[in-house]
This record gives C-alpha cells, structure tokens and sequence, in this order.
C-alpha cells in the first residue's frame, strides 16, 4: 500500500457493478465481503478494492476521514 492508494479509496468510483458511481470508499461492508469471497477483479480497481476491505473488516475507515475533508 502507498499513501496515494489512501486518496485514491476517496476520489475514485466504482466503474462497473450494483453500486457503479459510487466512491469506493462509501462501499458498503457486504459488498467488499462479496468480492473477498468471489474474489477481487484484475488490476488497479481489485487491488483498491481489497484495500477498503481490509480497512473496513479491521474497523480501520476512519483512517479515510481527514482525507475525505480536504
């Protein structure tokens, strides 16, 4: 993980799927639970996608909040 994939949770959308358009970071919990049970797409978005999962199980989000307020 590097600093500018905590920034990226906060600025980049879902580009496919039920919640498409929505931040990655506002994913809901039982959606990130899916993909780690399915597994996580290729790429960038899986790889951002197993990292708000892992914050959210680990009740890690509010490590998201100062960068949400810039």
């Amino acid at each position: 993980m590097q600093a500018e994939d905590l920034l990226s949770l906060t600025t980049r959308s879902m580009p496919f799927g039920k919640h498409k358009g929505m931040l990655i970071c506002d994913l809901p919990g039982n959606y990130l639970n899916w993909f780690a049970r399915e597994g996580f797409p290729p790429g960038e978005i899986g790889r951002l996608l197993q990292l708000m999962h892992e914050l959210d199980h680990n009740g890690l989000t509010f490590l998201l909040d100062p960068i949400r307020k810039r």
